[in-house]
């Protein structure tokens, strides 16, 4: 651990150039969070000047940022293996270190869970000794669930200091010197001292003096940008610079003795001590590998992701069809909407971190004979459930769900796999689940979701397809499996999406032949072929990226109940009951037991 609170403001300065020197050094190897997490080096730095982190929860929203923290925390030495399988996780995990409060991955929790906090502080009397501290993005701050928790801790005045990490954009510009000045102001411990006094008197004056105080704060908040916070009942201090160690602290401090509700509004500049990084380039916030002396990538792939395929189809049909729009929720790039939006700049939209918002607001569209295309990882529609079965399965609306990410993402660890889409979505009525293997069959997916007219969800992998010499692919029908490979030894391997590759190739292995169906939709199923390959394979297995519980296996033996269908052995290849850890892909999916090979020892040793 390393020991902030003895240190100077100098060699506090060198300590976050060190910080950022390990962060480079150890990002450009091995990949991952590098913008935001740079500039967050120095807010991080004066929270453990400032609180305990032995005994104040250190609350980091999404906490890709929060590489600092773990390097003040234990674990210098172990931060070589960050993101590697089996080393430092790229989040805040507790089961990693006990200086981790809470498992963060899915971004704007952090408010919420530091009321939790203040509650629970509260009820153990522990109010003089421990108070919650949360760092938030200005990114974070445009979903609804911070804005739930800021109505409540404004009614309860529980002790909670929140520093709003503005990296990116001002929640409102700044006006010049006098804003500084009057931030400064705010700030000091005289201020706060002479607010609550003037607060005091005022009660003693009745209303008309009420009325008089309360004329001259609102002239004052209007030449600073934390209206909103003062008007829900917190405390605002800013905007500051998030850079200035000494002026940090001091703040950090005043808010932390106020004991009320506080934010502190800090500007950063993202990729702060790594030039070629710094400023709003959504490239730099998550990356892998680099060359250091210029910021080239170290590893470029030749095969075409399935993302890259999505907007090549999505864009075809979009110049075809004007009714076509769609959405992402703050991922235009890392979903392959940015193309889009710069070609039709009226019909699609970022809408920021906002999946519940992204799903009603494409539903409306659908509503006035829009064919919306929601474009969204696997992991974060899991945030915008009710709204996919209440705005839009109840009403039958037509929005596509394209997912983005589904599957094993590597990594970015548990919080991001794709794992339970396929389960989560087939239990909703008037919901159609289907899946492509490769890039033809990606375009006939989407051009098959373009004319539907029913809620559907199609799901794709993190970059390319399993590469394998598939047979060609025949066009989507509703219900319509494909069988790619027939013979007589009675053994099936059922694929659905990129599980059809794998399929494929755990086959390649065997000496046994074995029939390969191409399932298609999960949602509703084939019917007639999967009866007719009842009745001539008595060994089933299923291959698809996706949770076992609910997942395609639970599907067919769903089916088989219900057409009383026995004498089949199902064996299903898809995930466990448990969430999968972070690391590289081929190395995740080794330690399940999921590489062709693998899969191959089990199948012989099953038949």
């Amino acid at each position: 651990m390393i020991n902030v609170k003895e240190k100077s403001i100098k060699e506090l300065e060198i300590l976050c150039q060190d910080i950022r020197e390990k962060i480079l050094e150890v990002v450009s190897k091995n990949g991952g969070h590098l913008s935001s997490t740079l500039g967050a080096t120095e807010l991080i730095v004066a929270m453990h000047k400032v609180f305990d982190v032995t005994k104040d929860p250190f609350i980091f929203d999404v906490s890709h940022q929060s590489y600092a923290h773990k390097l003040l925390t234990k674990r210098w030495e172990d931060f070589d293996t960050l993101r590697q399988f089996g080393g430092t996780c790229g989040y805040t995990k507790p089961s990693e270190s006990e200086y981790d409060y809470f498992v963060a991955g899915h971004s704007s929790t952090s408010i919420s869970l530091g009321v939790g906090a203040a509650k629970a502080i509260k009820l153990k009397g522990e109010q003089e000794t421990r108070v919650p501290v949360v760092m938030i993005g200005d990114g974070s701050m445009t979903a609804g669930m911070v804005y739930e928790a800021l109505n409540e801790l404004g009614e309860l005045d529980y002790p909670l200091v929140i520093i709003l990490n503005d990296n990116e954009m001002s929640i409102a510009k700044p006006i010049g010197a006098i804003s500084r000045m009057l931030s400064s102001a705010m700030a000091s411990p005289i201020y706060q001292k002479f607010k609550k006094h003037t607060e005091n008197f005022v009660d003693n004056f009745g209303e008309s003096a009420h009325y008089i105080a309360k004329r001259m704060e609102e002239s004052l908040k209007l030449i600073t940008p934390g209206i909103l916070f003062e008007e829900m009942g917190i405390n605002y201090i800013g905007p500051i610079d998030g850079h200035n160690l000494s002026q940090l602290i001091e703040i950090m401090q005043t808010a932390k003795n106020l004991k009320q509700p506080v934010v502190i509004h800090a500007q950063t500049i993202k990729g702060k001590g790594y030039e070629i990084a710094e400023g709003k380039e959504e490239k730099w916030h998550g990356v892998g590998p680099f060359d250091l002396s210029n910021g080239h990538s170290s590893k470029k792939s030749s095969t075409k992701s399935a993302t890259q395929i999505y907007t090549e189809a999505l864009m075809h049909l979009a110049k075809n069809n004007d009714k076509i729009v769609g959405a992402t929720a703050a991922m235009p790039s890392g979903t392959g909407l940015s193309e889009l939006m710069e070609a039709f700049p009226d019909r699609f939209w970022d809408v920021a971190i906002a999946e519940q918002h992204a799903v009603t607001s494409m539903a409306a569209l659908a509503k006035e004979g829009f064919k919306p295309f929601c474009t969204i990882y696997s992991t974060f529609l899991q945030r915008a459930y009710d709204q996919v079965i209440h705005d839009t399965c109840l009403m039958d609306l037509p929005v596509v769900f394209a997912l983005d990410r589904a599957g094993i993402v590597g990594e970015d660890g548990e919080t991001h796999q794709g794992a339970f889409d396929i389960s989560f979505l087939r239990a909703i009525p008037n919901m159609t689940l289907f899946a492509p293997r490769d890039e033809k069959s990606f375009h006939q997916a989407l051009g098959f979701a373009s004319e539907f007219e029913h809620p559907c969800s199609l799901r794709y992998p993190r970059g390319s397809f399993i590469e394998t010499d598939l047979p060609e692919s025949a066009p989507f029908e509703l219900a319509k499996s494909q069988l790619l490979r027939s013979n007589g030894s009675g053994i099936l391997f059922v694929g659905y999406g990129n599980g059809v590759g794998r399929a494929y190739e755990t086959a390649e292995l065997l000496e046994v032949e074995v029939s390969i169906l191409d399932l298609r939709f999960v949602k509703p199923l084939d019917v007639e072929m999967l009866k007719d390959l009842s009745k001539k394979h008595k060994k089933w297995f299923i291959f698809s990226d996706s949770s076992k519980m609910g997942g395609v296996g639970s599907a067919i033996l769903e089916f088989f109940s219900k057409e009383k269908i026995s004498g089949v052995d199902l064996v299903s290849f898809e995930y466990e009951d448990e969430f999968i850890t972070h690391g590289n892909t081929k190395q995740v999916e080794e330690s399940l037991g999921l590489l062709p090979k693998q899969l191959a020892k089990k199948v012989e040793a099953l038949i």
